[in-house]
């Protein structure tokens, strides 16, 4: 009998970048953010907005990049 494995659940970082002091959300293990922000706040509303009927996990940091919240839900 063969298993079916359920899909693996994307996860999106919001962490603020040191370059140029913008907030960006970034999927898991991906090398370019989706989108930059200005504000934390803003990144936050379009990772809900990303993460939608996903079922994603949003992973929140803070400014020195340790985690605020690990999980975010709707």
């Amino acid at each position: 009998m063969e298993e079916t494995k359920a899909p693996a659940s994307k996860t999106y970082h919001i962490s603020k970048r040191k370059e140029d002091n913008k907030w960006q959300v970034k999927a898991a293990g991906a090398d370019k953010a989706l989108k930059l922000f200005l504000t934390q706040a803003e990144a936050i509303e379009f990772a809900k907005k990303t993460a939608g009927n996903q079922e994603a996990k949003i992973m929140i940091h803070k400014e020195d990049g340790t985690f605020r919240r690990l999980s975010y839900k709707k």
